[in-house]
Parts: structure tokens; C-alpha cells; sequence
């Protein structure tokens, strides 16, 4: 098994450094780092080539089809060889913790496609505004209790997939922020594949750039997918997961545990 970790980057120097670092520390299996860049002018690439020089799993990628978080992801996963993906925002580190546990719930548990979660199992985010973090916590309730969505955190933009799913699982996507990963997680769900949770503590913007996080915009992009995902997951209501696993990290809360979570309805079976 080989995992590709997308990584869309503007001006992360720091953060890369840290990253690649960590990521050599933690992950046991073969890898590769995939760090995308729109522009040839990003302060990045000078890092990148510098950590290209010194490990041969890091790969640079130029984003040619139009800026973007969704086109950066779509430019890197050409380059990838993964057997599956993982979408990595640069700004995070803690994250990385989570990554074994997905690439087990897709290794051992069979699931299709998983997701990291910041509001339930255990997991925390702290770093951005605290109205927010309030709006995304209250936006993904909404959504999980309302909608019947079996993800708690349908936000984040750390998904992991067959990179071959991409295209299913994005759907006909124009635009070209983060909120794509929200749409994943929809159609991920529509589609009716066997899908998994892994709790995480997010710190966000611990490290590199200016965030380009506005909530005028944020709220705007994400109730038009809110309202476009709960009418799609009201027309596919025997189409959708049937149930959630649910990988507990040692460092969260409770110690390493399984759960398997067919709404509603919690059964600890173990690791």
C-alpha cells in the first residue's frame, strides 16, 4: 500500500519544513508528499526544492489549472501513485497523528473513503475565531441531526480516497475553495460506500501564511453546499452509508478503541 498526501500550499515556508519532518517520524509505510503551488512566484518552492534535495518521497507540483484549492488538489493527484489519497491543509500539523488510523479504516475495515473530525470522538479544534469555530461546530450538528448525515464533521478537509473516486466524489464542482471537501463527504455518503471517522485536535494556522479564512465568504459557500447536500441526501435515502466506523487514536481522549456507529447506535468492538 502506498498513500499520496496532497499538499495545496501559498507561501508555507515553515510549516513544510515541520510537515515532512513529522510525517518521516510517524508514518511507517510508504508514502509520498504531493506539495502543490499555483503560482511560480510562491515563496514555497525554494523550500521544496530544498526538501526535494534531501528525501526522495516529496514531489513539487505546479498547479497550471487555474488557482484554486479544488484545481491544486486535481493537479496533484496527477502527479500521485498512490493506492489512495489524502487531502493535507499545510497550515496543520496535530493532524498527522490521524493518518495511520485512516489509512487503517481503509486497509482493515474496507472502507471506501474517511474523513477526520474535529467535534466529536474526542476530537478539538482551537486556533481560528472562536465565532468561527462556533458556526462550524453548529453548521456540522445541524447537519449529522437534521440532514442524517453520518459524518460529524462534514467540514474538514481532511478526506482520504481512491484517487480514481475523485471525480465521482467532487461531482460538477466550479468553484475552487476548500468547501469541496464538504461536497466529498456528501456524495461519498450518496454514492453508498463504506465510510469511516478518525477524532483529531485541530490547531489551525499554527503555523504558515495569512489565512485567506473570511466569514462572510465561508458562510456564503457553505450553506449554498448545506441545502445542496441535504436535498441530495433527501432523494438517495436507501443509497446512503449505512453505517460510520470510527478509528480512536491513543493520543485522544479514552485510548485507542473501534467503533462502529450505524446511526444512532454505538458498538465498541475493539481494536
Amino acid at each position: 500500500m502506498k498513500l499520496s498526501i496532497i499538499v495545496p500550499v501559498r507561501n508555507e515556508i515553515l510549516t513544510l519544513k515541520i510537515m515532512v519532518q513529522v510525517m518521516r517520524t510517524v508514518l511507517d509505510f510508504d508514502h509520498e508528499i504531493v506539495v502543490v503551488y499555483d503560482t511560480l512566484d510562491d515563496t514555497s518552492i525554494p523550500i521544496i526544492d530544498e526538501i526535494m534535495k534531501a528525501t526522495d518521497n516529496v514531489i513539487g507540483v505546479h498547479n497550471a489549472d487555474g488557482i484554486g484549492a479544488l484545481n491544486a488538489v486535481r493537479a496533484g493527484l496527477k502527479a500521485a501513485s498512490g493506492e489512495y489519497a489524502f487531502l493535507y491543509a499545510a497550515d496543520e500539523v496535530v493532524p498527522i497523528l490521524g493518518i495511520p488510523y485512516m489509512v487503517e479504516l481503509m486497509d482493515k475495515d474496507g472502507c471506501e473513503f474517511s474523513a477526520m473530525t474535529r467535534y466529536r470522538w474526542g476530537g478539538g479544534r482551537y486556533g481560528r475565531s472562536r465565532l468561527g469555530t462556533y458556526l462550524s461546530k453548529i453548521a456540522n450538528m445541524a447537519f449529522r441531526l437534521a440532514v442524517g448525515s453520518v459524518f460529524s464533521d462534514c467540514t474538514s478537509g481532511a478526506k482520504m480516497f481512491k484517487p480514481d473516486d475523485f471525480g465521482r466524489l467532487v461531482g460538477e464542482r466550479t468553484d475552487i475553495g476548500w468547501d469541496f471537501a464538504f461536497d466529498m463527504a456528501i456524495n461519498a455518503q450518496c454514492l453508498g460506500l463504506r465510510v469511516g471517522e478518525v477524532p483529531i485536535i485541530s490547531v489551525d494556522r499554527m503555523f504558515g501564511g495569512a489565512s485567506t479564512y473570511r466569514l462572510t465568504a465561508w458562510t456564503k459557500n457553505y450553506l449554498k453546499v448545506f441545502f445542496r447536500g441535504a436535498w441530495k441526501l433527501g432523494i438517495h435515502p436507501f443509497r446512503r452509508s449505512p453505517a460510520l466506523v470510527v478509528r480512536v487514536p491513543s493520543n485522544i481522549p479514552g485510548g485507542e478503541r473501534r467503533i462502529v456507529h450505524p446511526r444512532g447506535r454505538e458498538t465498541e468492538i475493539g481494536a
